[in-house]
């Protein structure tokens, strides 16, 4: 869609986590992430990376923890004295958020829960449907996707618990060395893929930015509450370089 928008070819990098998308970016072998806060976060802190555009964040829960419908863990405070899988050390919606929410239900990580990180929300699936862990922490869009991504069916699983929102769903980051004109077509082109027009062909992947105005250029003040809420991880994101 990105392609037909910009008339550019778009070629797909494949990483295995979100910070080895920051370091590509950073390092110049690709032009563009799309990613969540968190990571938009880090990356823009760095100094070494721009953000082209950004959505503002719905009012709605970000992240869920999922137990098995079997699972004698009602809420979140039943996770006491057990194990979280969380999807990667610097995602949103799959680890920052999450640790955010058990906090708030007055469960310290690595006091009162024990945690994995599974490489990835899918692997987070995978560990809670082969009984590695008691509840993986993911995305309630994800939820929403159904197979192949989201493995269970209806009755096999229960949610449990809401996240805060977030104050941004999603950014576009860019290397700084990209040429004004590309960054001016990709700014305008993802613009076109995010519209209303192609709200059935995104699915759950639109959801956040369609029909939400969007930032262009958005300064780095906007990430700010990210870097407040990952202190909670007592992770540091204010200046990292």
């Amino acid at each position: 869609m990105l392609s037909e928008a910009t008339g550019r070819e778009v070629e797909v990098v494949d990483v295995p986590d979100y910070l080895a998308v920051v370091e590509a970016i950073r390092s110049d072998h690709v032009d563009i992430g799309i990613m969540s806060g968190f990571p938009s976060a880090l990356a823009v802190n760095t100094g070494e990376v721009d953000a082209l555009l950004a959505w503002p964040g719905a009012q709605d829960p970000v992240s869920t923890c999922v137990v098995l419908e079997g699972s004698p863990v009602q809420t979140l405070e039943d996770l006491r004295g057990g194990t979280v899988a969380f999807a990667d050390p610097a995602s949103s919606s799959g680890y920052f958020m999450p640790v955010h929410m058990l906090d708030a239900a007055g469960l310290k990580r690595g006091v009162d829960y024990e945690h994995i990180f599974a490489g990835g929300h899918e692997g987070s699936f995978a560990a809670l449907e082969q009984g590695q862990v008691d509840a993986a922490c993911t995305a309630v869009m994800l939820t929403q996707l159904g197979a192949p991504i989201f493995p269970f069916e209806d009755g096999e699983w229960r949610a449990v618990g809401e996240s805060a929102a977030m104050p941004v769903s999603m950014t576009v980051l860019s290397r700084q060395s990209l040429d004004p004109e590309t960054a001016a077509l990709i700014q305008d082109g993802l613009q076109k893929v995010f519209s209303p027009e192609n709200a059935e062909a995104l699915g759950a992947l639109g959801a956040g930015t369609i029909g939400v105005e969007t930032i262009v250029n958005p300064d780095k003040s906007i990430f700010q509450p990210f870097v407040d809420i990952a202190a909670v991880a007592d992770v540091d994101i204010s200046d990292l370089g």
